[in-house]
């Protein structure tokens, strides 16, 4: 019989049954029997449940030798099916057909889930894929729910202070440093601020614009996310079910501003980190703020957070004869919108998802606009793109779906974004043919046709949402050359190597930005830089390298990436960073891991 053909409860007594093995084999300390319960290929990815540390073990050998590392200090045991969450069921995961179910567990830092999924073996089954989860700390559990605070420090407090009397001593830090600060105020800023105070650990964010949300509310006027909102809300604030579908960038920076009032946490704007030094001796950072007043104020936190993005240092490419363009040059990060250029003729240099917005603007607002393609990019179409997310349409709730969306170890990830790929431009053929025809260069995900959100999670960029500027290149209503055809630039535009002249009146370099490793070399220093390496891209062990996890750096830790990225992994870092508070931390070294190979710039 298929797993396929069989009851629910069969594939529960599957499910409970390798449960019992494997929690045999863990009170027993036995990574040999543990490890021999997966596939030979099997996986074992850990969110800080066993490892305090976020990574993967793949293969007999080196899940027996992650666990042998964590069996006795965890002391994992009673492993079950929560009766609130998805119960068992066979579907099929990366082209596999799969047991999978949502399991519990208990160790001694608190309630864990996870995410197993099983395949037939030798008449009974094995794990391919096993998610482990650290759910709360114990002893600094969230405080939500039942746990949530009942108010009795300041509730009819006659005569003494109110809530906004400790709210404005809070946020003003006359008396006290925060314990941790966080550097960038975007979506990333606030959510492991949010999930940092739901641990007891006190932060200050800051950001150099003025308000939470301007790093949204001043790009692009046009500008609206390109995925749709049932995977992008908040940790703990669901966006409202009257939503649009697509958020508007100018409601979404709105939202931060509430989220940052209603999670009470501590901001200040037009703040910038100055200098910073870790001191050994102390285990704290010594660092700089400067205020909008240009006036100084020193800080000692334990732990810096960078949750600038991939960074917010523009990639400027050197061009040869640019110095001698008479029009003007902006970065895409400047741009507002097309009015000015009305009637005149526009370059855009990038032909990723900021390239093709600030062409398709400058279009719609009348400017006579071509596109420079530097690097083969990535097309697919906006509806096309939202089929990546169809976990989220199988009906689970969503802490469900976040928790099956984290137990895709790298080589799944792999196969799984293929299969989506191929289907995407199937689906996409007379669009993509298209745009062969007017001589734009095309990749699916290179070099292994993983499709955009790999190209996403390895560089951060080079591929396109078609939301329609693909169908004005298509049309010709906005042009196209590729940047070898440019000998050089002079003061009335680009001067091709056939002679001709590609007259402009402004290019706009839609050419992405540096790594964050850059942003830390200008404001910690060549050694901090040196020792953590690059941030972003996979690691050779599959894993975002320096992402919501301990880097080489005491004290130093990264968060960023997309809505759901926030959502999911915030948590993950708060409870780290919490737990290095309390000393359970492995202190050993952590080595740099080197990246895997095809890791690029973003255009």
């Amino acid at each position: 019989m298929s797993d396929s053909a069989l009851s629910d409860p069969a594939l529960s007594d599957i499910i409970t049954d390798w449960l019992h093995a494997f929690e045999a084999a863990c009170i027993a300390n036995d990574a040999g029997a543990a490890a021999a319960l997966f596939t030979t290929d099997g996986h074992w990815r850990d969110l800080v449940a066993f490892t305090w540390h976020i990574e993967t073990a793949s293969g007999h050998a080196d899940i027996a030798d992650s666990l042998g590392r964590s069996l006795e200090r965890v002391r994992a045991h009673d492993f079950h099916i929560p009766a609130d969450r998805m119960q068992p069921r066979a579907i099929k995961r990366a082209g596999r057909d799969v047991i999978e179910a949502i399991i519990g567990f208990e160790t001694e830092n608190g309630p864990c889930a996870g995410v197993l999924r099983l395949l037939p073996d030798g008449g009974g089954h094995k794990a391919w894929v096993l998610l482990t989860a650290l759910v709360d700390l114990k002893g600094h559990e969230e405080r939500t729910g039942e746990r949530r605070p009942g108010g009795g420090d300041y509730s009819r407090e006659f005569g003494g202070d109110n809530w906004q009397d400790h709210r404005t001593r809070a946020q003003a830090y006359e008396a006290h440093d925060p314990e941790c600060i966080v550097i960038g105020g975007g979506q990333a800023g606030l959510g492991i601020a949010a999930c940092l105070g739901q641990v007891g650990i006190d932060a200050l964010v800051i950001d150099q614009h003025e308000r939470p949300g301007d790093a949204w509310r001043k790009r692009y006027h046009a500008l609206t996310l390109h995925n749709e909102v049932y995977i992008n809300h908040m940790p703990y604030m669901p966006f409202p079910e009257t939503w649009p579908v697509f958020i508007p960038k100018d409601k979404l920076a709105n939202w931060f501003e509430i989220y940052t009032e209603a999670m009470e946490l501590n901001f200040w704007g037009a703040t910038e980190l100055a200098s910073g030094r870790y001191n050994e001796a102390d285990g704290c950072w010594q660092v700089e703020l400067r205020r909008q007043d240009g006036t100084l104020r020193a800080m000692r936190p334990k732990h810096l957070v960078f949750a600038t993005g991939v960074s917010n240092i523009p990639v400027t490419p050197s061009i040869p004869g640019l110095e001698d363009f008479n029009g003007t040059v902006m970065h895409s990060k400047h741009y507002a919108n097309g009015h000015a250029w009305k009637g005149k003729k526009a370059l855009v240099m990038g032909t990723g998802n900021s390239g093709h917005d600030v062409a398709h603007d400058l279009h719609a607002s009348g400017a006579d606009v071509t596109m420079i393609q530097r690097n083969s990019t990535l097309i697919v179409s906006l509806e096309q793109a939202q089929t990546v997310y169809s976990l989220y349409a199988e009906g689970p709730p969503l802490a469900d779906n976040d928790l099956m969306a984290t137990a895709a170890p790298y080589d799944v990830l792999v196969k799984g974004y293929q299969i989506a790929a191929a289907k995407m431009q199937a689906a996409d053929k007379t669009l993509l043919e298209g745009l062969k025809a007017r001589g734009f260069r095309l990749d699916n995900g290179a070099p292994d046709d993983t499709g955009y959100q790999m190209k996403y999670l390895r560089r951060g960029g080079g591929y396109y949402f078609n939301v329609g500027c693909s169908d004005l290149i298509v049309s010709g209503d906005v042009g196209l050359i590729n940047y070898d055809q440019i000998d050089r630039f002079e003061a009335g535009g680009a001067r091709l190597k056939d002679g001709a002249l590609l007259e402009a009146d402004v290019l706009v370099t839609a050419t992405g930005y540096k790594n964050q490793q850059e942003v830390i070399r200008n404001l910690l220093g060549d050694d901090v830089a040196d020792r953590i390496g690059p941030v972003w891209g996979f690691d050779e062990g599959g894993e975002e390298r320096n992402m919501w996890r301990r880097t080489a750096q005491p004290g130093l830790w990264f968060t960023a990436g997309g809505l759901p990225h926030v959502r999911i992994y915030s948590k993950y870092l708060a409870m780290q960073i919490k737990a290095d508070d309390l000393g359970l931390l492995d202190q050993a070294p952590i080595e740099v891991t080197p990246l895997m190979q095809y890791q690029a710039a973003a255009e």
